[in-house]
């Protein structure tokens, strides 16, 4: 599976998908109150956080087409996302850092697997 493909590119882009699961989930789920206060809350947060969700999903797209198509170019453009989404929220940029190392890492091991084969 791992053959021509770099490990810390597949680290870092289901590390993604798992966080992008969770935010959806979790900021999905506060939509669906019944107090209506805490309704308008829950789409205020909600609101705030998608763009950061969005970015963050779309750099994990890349991530898997970088992995699976062994393309660099891709690798690079989901570590861009990843530090873009990461800005957007800074709030929860510490559950982001870790992809955007790896994404980094995983770019240059995917480069260095390309020009060997």
């Amino acid at each position: 599976m791992f053959k021509g493909r770099s490990k810390a590119l597949f680290i870092a882009s289901l590390l993604i998908t798992i966080y992008v699961i969770y935010l959806i989930v979790y900021f999905g789920s506060s939509i669906f109150v019944e107090d209506s206060a805490e309704a308008l809350g829950g789409a205020l947060a909600t609101a705030l956080v998608t763009p950061h969700m969005f970015i963050l999903g779309l750099g994990g797209i890349f991530g898997w087409l970088g992995f699976f198509a062994k393309k660099s170019w891709a690798a690079l453009v989901a570590a861009i996302l990843y530090c873009v989404g990461a800005l957007l929220f800074m709030i929860y940029i510490i559950f982001v850092i870790p992809s955007i190392i790896l994404g980094f890492i995983g770019y240059s091991k995917q480069k260095k697997l390309n020009s060997s084969n």
